[in-house]
């Protein structure tokens, strides 16, 4: 019997919620389309293909042509089409009750659209937890795949992960396909000639041994280098028409291979994603910690005997390295709860539509991927959760104050709410604002990110290390580039929390206290505070009045000294074009250059991207400075800078605030 090897190549396709059109388009123009219309030509190349629902919505409407080659390569057999959650969650991250309906909203907009149920299931960012397989089930779903690396964590030899295998949880089975990483990295970046000759090594006399590939599909002309090496240098032909001229290899649909070939047995996975992720997750120095012993280990050419005993962290950790992140999350619990509690026939495909894309993976997590860095996507996190916010409103009335620790850090939050803003306090002693949200233009000003040290942050001035030189094209997870000039002094790490209305006292030698308040008096709609400092008080009342944050001080007993305040505000536009200063008839600058006045009493910040403006008003003139809040991230394109916040800073001598001092925030 001849040796046959088949080749199951998926491709998962996704842009985040929220993402630039000028991006989907761009990604189309040199990824997607170009994909489909090769594939297209070859009906005997069979493959699997996963499109996340946002992106597959946008695609219909604006690329309806190459949707129809999709939905003809579906018709005719050659492609299978894989499910997911709609907006592409992760599904451990988000309940139950939403993994199902998540799953089964893509199930059937795929069986409109393209005229075909799926049987498997895209894991996003392969993270498994054994949790959510009853709700893969009762979805429908039969399969789906994850790392080869969460097989070798359960002791299993690379060498029988050529099929699949099974899996249950509270009595409901799924099978499991393991991904191979060495296809990962070679397909595309290595000569299609050698990825043919691979895929044949790979063959046995059982004719039911697979080469498993499922992966992103922007590898595929996204990535650096990729669409003149998959495209115009041909890789992508090459490699189809190596694969349809060997005898050996025997391009086939999962589904058609699940149906022909039995499980290779039970096996109980543990909670992982793919390695890469599992170190991403990791914060400094547990981080650097992890890589030189990884390195390490390279170094003795014992990691890959040892790679599945060296483990990262979980992609929960994510909540917990970061505070952003894990407040997004608390708030989109509290929102589905919100929604979930309603009569049925009072829930609508609004509410359903806004609940899914609050829950979208993508500004979650952080990492070469991953897009908590980006402003735009948090803010695609928060439009959607105050939009939902909105409705349930309309349905059923919150009260104006409620208070409570909803991000479990042990420390309470005030959220004061008037039907037009909504300002949260943090009673961590701060008593700062994290978050103020309004509802007409569905954004959060308080929507900026602390930065803390990665992980990365010590590569950026190293030497570069791993250099491509052989055939074939660079890995992204090889390269070390920077997109702009980064500076040690853009990798400080914030000693505090970058809300809004953190309070200082300088004192005359130039040493600076932050104010500690105590817990706030009780109050129906306001929040009242007293603080401590040099000997002397600070009163501190946070109100709401129509579409105005009102933040009134009144300082006793404080003999000398600069009172500051600090307001971090996020403003969509961040240091484009489309947001700036304005004092009168005057634009002094934009929000991405430094600005320093003195008795100032008001000020708009201008912002074309929000389609609205603040006006910062004090009732005492002030010394007004204001700068952007950048951050060092790192992306497959290389590290970069990302503005944050306008971080604006307001400062008074303690000798002329005799009296009360008002700041407001008024949004039109």
């Amino acid at each position: 019997m001849a040796k046959t090897v088949a080749l199951l190549l998926g491709v998962h396709a996704h842009q985040p919620v929220g993402n630039f059109e000028s991006v989907l388009d761009d990604a189309h123009a040199r990824c997607y389309g170009p994909f489909l219309r090769v594939l297209h030509q070859y009906p005997d190349f069979h493959f699997a293909i996963h499109i996340s629902g946002w992106l597959l919505d946008y695609m219909l409407e604006n690329y309806p042509e190459d949707m129809h080659l999709l939905k003809n390569m579906v018709q005719r057999g050659q492609a299978e089409l894989f499910g997911a959650g709609f907006t592409e969650p992760v599904l451990a991250a988000i309940p139950v009750r939403d993994r199902i309906g998540q799953i089964t909203r893509l199930s059937e907009h795929l069986k409109q659209h393209l005229g075909q149920q799926p049987q498997g299931a895209w894991l996003t960012e392969r993270v498994w937890e054994s949790t959510v397989v009853p709700a893969l089930a009762d979805s429908a779903i039969q399969y789906v795949t994850v790392d080869d690396y969460h097989f070798m964590c359960t002791g299993k030899d690379t060498a029988d992960l050529d099929g699949y295998f099974s899996t249950e949880e509270d009595g409901r089975r799924i099978d499991l396909f393991p991904i191979s990483e060495a296809l990962r990295y070679r397909l595309p970046f290595s000569p299609a000639e050698e990825v043919v000759s691979y895929l044949e090594s790979l063959a046995d006399d059982s004719k039911q041994a697979a080469a498993i590939y499922f992966d992103d599909i922007e590898k595929f002309g996204i990535w650096p280098e990729t669409y003149e090496w998959v495209y115009e240098r041909g890789w992508l032909r090459s490699f189809i028409e190596g694969v349809l001229k060997s005898d050996i290899i025997k391009p086939m649909r999962y589904s058609d291979y699940h149906a022909m070939a039995k499980t290779r047995g039970v096996v109980y996975l543990p909670t992982a994603s793919y390695i890469e992720m599992n170190e991403w997750t990791l914060p400094v120095p547990a981080a650097h910690h992890y890589a030189d012993l990884v390195a390490q280990e390279k170094h003795a050419n014992r990691y890959e005997q040892n790679k599945p005993y060296v483990r990262g962290g979980i992609w929960r950790n994510f909540f917990m390295r970061y505070p952003e992140s894990n407040w997004m999350h608390k708030r989109m619990l509290d929102v589905s709860a919100r929604y979930h509690a309603l009569p049925d026939n009072k829930k609508t495909a609004d509410m359903l539509k806004a609940l899914y894309e609050c829950q979208a993976n993508d500004a979650y997590w952080h990492g070469l991927f991953g897009g908590l860095y980006l402003p735009h996507l948090r803010r695609a996190i928060f439009n959607a959760l105050l939009t939902l916010e909105v409705l349930l409103d309309a349905v059923t009335q919150r009260p104006l104050k409620v208070v409570l620790d909803i991000d479990l850090d042990g420390h309470d939050e005030a959220f004061l709410q008037n039907g037009v803003l909504q300002a949260v306090a943090r009673l961590d002693g701060t008593a700062s604002i994290c978050e103020l949200d309004t509802y007409k233009l569905h954004h959060n000003f308080g929507d900026t990110l602390t930065r803390q040290a990665e992980h990365y942050h010590r590569k950026v001035h190293a030497e570069p290390g791993h250099h491509h030189g052989g055939e074939g094209i660079a890995n992204p997870h090889e390269r070390m580039v920077s997109k702009h000039e980064i500076t040690q002094a853009d990798l400080a790490v914030d000693a505090y929390r970058k809300t809004m209305f953190n309070d200082f006292l300088v004192a005359a030698t130039g040493q600076t206290k932050i104010i500690q308040y105590g817990t706030p008096a009780p109050g129906k709609t306001t929040l009242d505070f007293v603080g401590e400092v040099n000997g002397g008080q600070v009163h501190k009342k946070i109100s709401l009045n129509v579409n105005s944050l009102l933040v009134s001080y009144k300082l006793a007993k404080i003999p000398e000294g600069v009172f500051k305040v600090e307001i971090n505000l996020a403003m969509p536009s961040c240091d484009g074009p489309a947001g700036r200063f304005r004092i009168g008839e005057n634009i002094p600058c934009g929000f991405g250059q430094v600005l320093n006045l003195t008795g100032l009493k008001s000020i708009a910040l201008e912002d074309e991207v929000l389609g609205g403006t603040v006006h910062l008003h004090s009732s005492v003139p002030c010394t007004f400075s204001s700068q952007p809040h950048f951050s060092v991230s790192q992306s497959e394109a290389g590290f970069e800078k990302i503005m944050q916040a306008v971080t604006i800073q307001l400062q008074w001598p303690v000798a002329l605030l005799a009296g009360e001092l008002e700041v407001k925030l008024e949004i039109v």
